[in-house]
């Protein structure tokens, strides 16, 4: 594993506006939230806004709690989330071999390139689940669901899987600049204080997620790492131009708050 920090900054993956736009014109998918149906309830029709309903709720909404969760099926040695999507519980242990592996295959950069990559891809096939999953659980039209309802809702499914709490930051949004505070990062914390970012994963997970969510591209870079001593682990989600200058600031050892205030002049 690393042992100080390195000058590697995050690929760029630009999807078009338009491969952006598409995310949001998929209809709502009844089919990935049959195991959140109550009983006797038939599908409804998809509102434009979200309709309160008095009394049972169609669906499940507070279902982020381990027996309701996760499904597992002795029989085919499976496990299944709510959503009927496969998923599989693995150790600390195994999170430190995939990044050992990777940097033993591809060297520090390319296994870096590879975390980030497969976290941006993450992302994007997750956003293109989770909106016709949030259509029909909420039987309600995308455009007017506020984005901090939407950013909860995908978000916790990974709280539960282990991925970590988070809170973000839209004070300084007319300046095109989002912060994500995350803490418990599933890699730093495998990993431990090894002097150096390890979070690329997560920071292509954002970069394309806030891509969707915004419908323009923006790319993602860690200013601060739970490996490096920290308390949590903090990002800045922006255009490419300002994501290479707080990577460049950051390698030459910048704090958090320092990358802050220079991105927030330029």
């Amino acid at each position: 594993m690393p042992t100080a920090v390195d000058d590697y900054e995050a690929p760029i993956d630009r999807p078009s506006e338009q491969t952006l736009q598409f995310v949001w014109q998929e209809k709502a998918d009844l089919r990935s939230v049959q195991f959140l149906r109550r009983t006797g309830v038939t599908d409804g029709k998809i509102n434009r806004v979200i309709t309160p309903v008095l009394g049972v709720q169609p669906y499940k909404h507070n279902h982020y709690h381990d027996t309701e969760f996760f499904r597992p099926d002795a029989d085919r040695g499976t496990l299944l989330n709510p959503y009927g999507q496969r998923v599989m519980r693995v150790s600390e242990d195994f999170l430190v071999a995939v990044l050992g592996s990777l940097e033993d295959e591809a060297g520090q950069n390319g296994a870096r390139e590879i975390m980030y990559k497969c976290g941006y891809q993450w992302g994007m096939q997750d956003m293109k689940k989770f909106l016709p999953r949030m259509q029909a659980e909420f039987e309600a039209e995308l455009d007017r669901m506020r984005v901090d309802f939407l950013m909860e809702t995908w978000w916790w499914p990974l709280t539960i899987m282990g991925w970590g709490t988070w809170r973000y930051d839209f004070t300084q949004r007319d300046k095109g600049l989002l912060y994500v505070e995350l803490f418990e990062s599933a890699v730093a914390q495998s990993v431990g204080d090894i002097g150096a970012v390890v979070c690329y994963f997560y920071a292509g997970l954002f970069a394309a997620v806030f891509s969707v969510l915004s419908k323009r591209s923006l790319g993602c870079v860690e200013m601060q790492c739970y490996a490096t001593g920290e308390d949590f682990c903090k990002f800045v989600v922006a255009d490419y131009e300002r994501v290479d200058a707080a990577s460049f600031w950051r390698n030459e050892g910048a704090s958090a708050r320092d990358i802050a205030r220079k991105l927030s002049e330029m």
